[in-house]
């Protein structure tokens, strides 16, 4: 995730972006709890910025189905339940899947574009720092689809929000791995050595980091 956009440093490149991860980030750090109202005039004050770049961004988040408006009530944010955090991964599994197998001759030949994050994962491991493995987890993972060649695919891909969903996940059901690291290497290393199996690796890779199955409630 990006650092969250402050009033005294300018907004960078796309303002409807940084926006958009502002309002984002707090909804993970839990500024913003399941229910409560999101005030577009009161972040385009504090953002410094006018209200049409914060409308557009809040316009995409509700697509992603974050958030939720109503007439005469305003945008608030989504109560979502363990099921909708659930239900991406089976998606996603499918996405990369396809992916993968796309891209195994391309990353047999050459997985650098992988190493950087698995390298900054073993970092983020050894600190602990949870927002530096959801950083380069969802890094890793765009560099995979990215490596696919299919335009459509990656747009589909990044139009589901992974670096959102799996932020809330791990914050909202716990769903951390043991070694982020360790899993995202083996899966470089399977493209490196042409593993016929590859596209199913992934899957199964993608599908173990869902979280375990529990009762449809509010998330905590």
């Amino acid at each position: 995730m990006t650092s969250t956009p402050s009033p005294s440093r300018p907004l960078a490149h796309s303002l409807r972006e940084q926006i958009r991860e502002h309002i984002v980030d707090g909804i993970v750090s839990g500024r913003w709890k399941p229910g409560e109202r999101i005030v577009e005039r009161r972040i385009a004050v504090e953002l410094e910025v006018s209200q049409t770049p914060v409308r557009e961004a809040l316009r995409e988040l509700e697509t992603l189905r974050l958030i939720e408006s109503a007439t005469n009530k305003g945008v608030r944010v989504r109560q979502l339940s363990a099921a909708d955090l659930e239900e991406i991964y089976p998606v996603r599994a499918g996405l990369e899947q396809i992916a993968a197998e796309l891209a195994a001759p391309r990353l047999a030949g050459d997985a650098s574009a992988l190493e950087p994050h698995v390298a900054a994962l073993y970092e983020a491991d050894r600190a602990g720092d949870g927002e530096a493995q959801v950083r380069h987890t969802v890094a890793f993972h765009r560099e995979l689809v990215r490596a696919a060649g299919n335009s459509v695919l990656l747009h589909t891909w990044e139009s589901l929000g992974i670096g959102v969903w799996t932020a809330l996940s791990i914050r909202w059901l716990g769903t951390v791995q043991q070694s982020y690291a360790e899993e995202h290497e083996a899966v470089m290393e399977a493209f490196r050595r042409r593993d016929p199996r590859i596209a199913d690796l992934v899957k199964a890779h993608v599908l173990g980091c869902a979280p375990a199955p529990r009762e449809s409630g509010p998330a905590a």
